[in-house]
């Protein structure tokens, strides 16, 4: 092999494994970023333990994030809520928040069950 292609395969072998780290440890951190992005989009209405019982929840009738009717849903039926918005009262947040955000809202959305 000549130089530059030990050199390309060296850098390669360098590269991949540090942007497999980087990857490994992005995952969390965007898992860890749920609560903060509830808190800051949708505790509003939907109460920090997610049951809608703060008074904007209670004004706009928003419903228990715990219970079983938004818990059966799937987790691409969350998605398109948070994604589209539901009816006039549930702001879509399509563009304000990244695919990655909206699957950890979901994740979080399934844990406030556990609780």
């Amino acid at each position: 092999m000549n130089s530059l292609a030990v050199r390309i395969v060296r850098i390669v072998g360098l590269v991949a494994p540090t942007m497999g780290m980087l990857f490994l440890l992005a995952a969390p951190l965007r898992a860890q970023d749920a609560p903060a992005l509830f808190k800051s989009k949708c505790a509003a209405c939907h109460g920090p333990d997610g049951s809608g019982n703060v008074p904007m929840g209670k004004t706009l009738g928003v419903t228990d994030l715990k219970a079983d009717a938004v818990q059966k849903q799937t987790d691409a039926q969350l998605t398109d809520s948070i994604t589209n918005g539901k009816g006039a009262k549930m702001p879509a947040y399509k563009g304000k928040l990244t695919d990655d955000q909206i699957k950890g809202l979901v994740g979080f959305i399934r844990d406030l069950a556990k609780k």
